[in-house]
């Protein structure tokens, strides 16, 4: 045949999601770790990969993994699911609790994956935008859930590309408030140092997912978990592809996490550049940083009137590129217009990024002297 037969309609006008992945000497668009692993971790890595069977499947679940974890949380192995990063197993909530006929609600601007994933699997997306502030609109999400038609729903806290905390009462009273399952992503708490872990006992509707991307430095390896009650993870099972977690990941996942005090002092030193990058940002001229709990930080260009600078923000992307900075540009996103972010790298390359914008607007503003 000359011809194939049309793919599945929910594909229709769906734009793939795009990292962006570009190389450049300063990786700071991805939240990735700039930190490498030290050399006795990577030894004691490197034994354990020799350890592995490579003729053989690993184990599909990766129980040992999953073992390490449940005892670190105060849970049993049961309650515990491990994923090909946390992408996978997003994409497993969405097939285990989405689809024709039932609706998951969206709180945008956050990760635009819950979205696509939604309609992927042909689930309806109720999104309930967030304040000028990016918090969320409490009430208008209370409000909808009351109405009892809500399948899940996906709080992320930290949210990215935002970067605060949900509120914790927020999250408990809307546990409180409905059966849908509630799914509060935690990629990026070893940076806010707050969780909504405690819930779990009371809440059977509350599922957490974790990643070893971000702190652990492991975004190359692609690990994530899940937390929940034991009756939610086996309904993922039933989705989640056989031995999507392959045995060198898992073993690398095992050291790492086994010997994850380590990361505390590479975790507290990009929670510091934070802090130091919010001062440094303020006093860049036509530049609102927002706060942010994370590893990274929203920063929006304005105009003299205070409106968002869409067009400077693509263009001050394009400079910081042409320099070695790669960040991420949200320029043109709705809800995003005028902002970039930038994810924590090492101090030489933070002190660069913020030279660098300033230059760019301190530029911009002579320009528009003109």
């Amino acid at each position: 045949m000359d011809r194939v037969r049309e793919s599945a309609p929910q594909l229709s006008g769906l734009v793939p999601y795009d990292p962006k992945y570009l190389p450049a000497r300063a990786m700071m668009s991805a939240n990735e770790s700039p930190l490498s692993l030290d050399h006795d971790l990577l030894h004691d890595i490197m034994r354990e990969v020799k350890r592995v069977p490579f003729n053989r499947y690993p184990d599909p679940l990766a129980n040992d993994l999953r073992d390490l974890i449940a005892e670190a949380n105060g849970l049993d192995r049961e309650q515990v699911l491990l994923g090909n990063g946390g992408d996978e197993l997003l994409f497993d909530i969405a097939l285990a609790w989405g689809g024709p006929h039932r609706t998951m609600i969206n709180l945008p601007p956050t990760f635009s994956v819950y979205a696509a994933n939604a309609r992927l699997v042909g689930t309806e997306v109720v999104d309930i935008p967030r304040a000028a502030d990016f918090s969320i609109d409490e009430q208008a999400v209370l409000d909808r859930v009351a109405r009892g038609d809500i399948d899940y729903v996906v709080v992320t806290t930290p949210n990215n590309p935002t970067g605060r905390l949900a509120r914790e009462e927020f999250i408990a009273q809307l546990l409180e408030s409905t059966d849908a399952l509630v799914v509060a992503d935690e990629a990026y708490f070893e940076f806010s140092r707050r969780t909504v872990r405690m819930h779990l006992e009371r809440h059977r509707n509350l599922v957490i997912l974790r990643t070893f991307s971000k702190a652990f430095c492991l975004a190359g390896v692609r690990i994530g978990y899940v937390l929940g009650d034991a009756q939610v993870i086996r309904e993922l099972v039933k989705v989640r592809q056989p031995y999507s977690v392959d045995a060198v990941s898992q073993a690398i996942a095992r050291v790492v996490y086994a010997n994850r005090a380590k990361f505390e002092p590479g975790i507290q030193m990009l929670i510091a550049e934070r802090e130091r990058m919010q001062v440094a940002l303020r006093v860049v001229p036509g530049v609102k940083a927002y706060p942010s709990d994370s590893n990274y930080i929203l920063v929006r260009l304005l105009n003299d009137d205070g409106s968002p600078a869409s067009e400077a923000a693509a263009e001050a992307w394009q400079v910081l590129y042409g320099k070695g900075i790669l960040v991420r540009d949200f320029s043109h996103s709705p809800m995003l217009e005028g902002c970039l972010r930038v994810s924590m790298g090492t101090p030489e390359q933070n002190d660069a990024f913020v030279r660098e914008l300033k230059t760019f607007m301190l530029t911009r503003q002579a320009r528009r002297r003109v």
